[in-house]
């Protein structure tokens, strides 16, 4: 399993990251061997929020690690809050505060590795967050913080304000959602591609040293579907066929490794609970595209140059 430093530090994980979203309705068991299949793939960063499954899929979690055949110790393990579902965003300090201690709680340990400002809160007070990053690091239960869907402008307005370096931001990046990618290349021009939603985000976070974390890396849309073995995207699966047949893996494997060849140093997060998925899109850390393939997928996804 290939290693990135996580947000240019000392701290190494591995680069493909399983999230735990949809382990809220899995029996234990089923949870286990996920997490199981996993570590045995390489994978040793596990990222999930206080908001999914409404706490349950973190405390499912917990269930796994009391069985004990996976040790706390052996996992990075990183938790986002910030969402109240159906009713705000909150960075208050007491909810931040409370959002941890809920986490660690349900997931029965002591500390996160990372803790992410779960999508921008346009009343959040940085003074707030940075008290409650100051608590929560003195309190030994988070040893790094980062952000999730920030623009460049709202992580400066955050790390202003915080002491904590700002490590991670975890963005949605597949090849059927290149945005970040398009405006960077359309730029001078008028065509759709050319519009820049995230504020120069990619070059950015290289500059600035952050580690992109990619969601949803096999998702067209905002979860409309998988794009592997879509009818949808013929010309995408036969590029992703070819390039499976010459690595001798699958589909998920090359869309992995698509992510993964960008210079950026993404680290890519696996929604999938299904063990054999997990595996098969872990291996995509073992190759390397050269620089005309990644440029066929991203092709035969229905993209150009301009």
């Amino acid at each position: 399993m290939l290693k990135r430093s996580i947000g240019q530090t000392s701290w190494q994980a591995s680069a493909v990251a399983l999230g735990i979203m949809r382990m809220a309705n899995l029996e234990v068991t089923k949870a286990e061997k996920a997490v199981q299949v996993a570590m045995e793939a390489g994978i040793n960063f596990i990222d999930s929020a206080d908001m999914y499954g409404n706490g349950q899929s973190e405390s499912v979690f917990g269930e796994v690690l009391k069985r004990g055949s996976v040790k706390r110790e052996e996992l990075f393990i990183q938790s986002k809050g910030g969402i109240v579902p159906g009713q705000r965003f909150d960075f208050s300090r007491d909810h931040l505060l409370a959002s941890v201690d809920g986490i660690l709680q349900r997931m029965g340990i002591e500390y996160l590795d990372s803790y992410l400002l779960h999508r921008p809160d346009p009343l959040m007070e940085p003074e707030e967050i940075a008290e409650a990053f100051d608590l929560l690091q003195a309190s030994g239960k988070v040893r790094h913080f980062g952000v999730s869907n920030f623009h460049p402008e709202q992580y400066r307005l955050v790390q202003a304000a915080v002491d904590q370096k700002l490590l991670i931001n975890q963005l949605q990046f597949s090849i059927m959602h290149t945005g970040m990618i398009d405006a960077g290349m359309h730029v001078n021009m008028t065509d759709t591609r050319s519009v820049d939603h995230d504020g120069g985000i990619l070059e950015f976070s290289r500059r600035k040293g952050v580690t992109i974390q990619a969601w949803s890396p096999f998702q067209y849309g905002f979860f409309e579907g998988v794009f592997i073995d879509h009818p949808k995207f013929p010309e995408l699966n036969r590029c992703l066929d070819k390039l499976a047949e010459k690595y001798q893996v699958t589909k998920n494997a090359i869309a992995t490794a698509w992510i993964l060849r960008h210079p950026a140093q993404m680290q890519v997060i696996l929604g999938t609970m299904n063990p054999t998925r997990i595996v098969d899109s872990a291996a995509g850390s073992e190759i390397t595209l050269t620089k005309q393939e990644w440029y066929d997928v991203y092709f035969a996804a229905g993209n150009d140059l301009p």
